[in-house]
């Protein structure tokens, strides 16, 4: 039986055979070490921070910011820092503050149907901006107690009667009714 060589993969990023010492996986391809970086970003990434979209290899951020979900809490849709330059700002915001050229562009939530979104606002709640109480997803900003609107977490939550949150303070003092 002749000696056949054996054909190393091909890199898709610059063509050149991925030798098993040097080969980084993703999307069932083979890349070279120095070859598996973000495709916009130019940050070389590993096995935990990597996305393949055809063929092309993203960091998680530059991944969801141009094939994510548009909307509240992504990349693209409102609520998120713009990429405006603030040009037309010059340097300063409508009250005259000195900025740093981003701006935030206005929050809207689209209204989920009753029963389904946030309990404070009746939004749709996505999972990268879901915090859990009474085992409902409600939204980052709406986390908030109900008597005093203090920020809320997991470890100063408490559930009051009237299907509200309230913070251990306001809940110590009794004031929820």
């Amino acid at each position: 039986m002749p000696f056949k060589p054996i054909d190393n993969p091909k890199c898709p990023k610059c063509g050149k055979s991925v030798y098993a010492a040097e080969e980084r996986v993703a999307g069932g391809l083979k890349w070279h070490k120095m070859c598996f970086k973000c495709g916009l970003c130019q940050k070389l990434l590993d096995s935990t921070n990597c996305s393949e979209h055809e063929g092309e290899l993203f960091c998680k951020v530059c991944h969801a910011r141009k094939f994510g979900p548009k909307g509240y809490g992504f990349g693209g849709g409102a609520g998120c820092l713009s990429m405006d330059s603030g040009d037309h700002l010059k340097g300063e915001n409508a009250n005259g503050l000195r900025t740093n050229g981003a701006c935030m562009e206005p929050r809207m939530i689209a209204k989920a149907p009753p029963g389904e979104g946030c309990p404070r606002c009746g939004g749709y709640v996505y999972a990268a901006e879901q915090m859990l109480a009474r085992g409902r997803g409600w939204h980052k900003e709406c986390f908030k107690c109900g008597e005093c609107s203090k920020r809320l977490d997991s470890t100063n939550c408490c559930e009051g009667p009237d299907k509200d949150i309230y913070c251990k303070v306001t809940w110590r003092l009794g004031r929820p009714s």
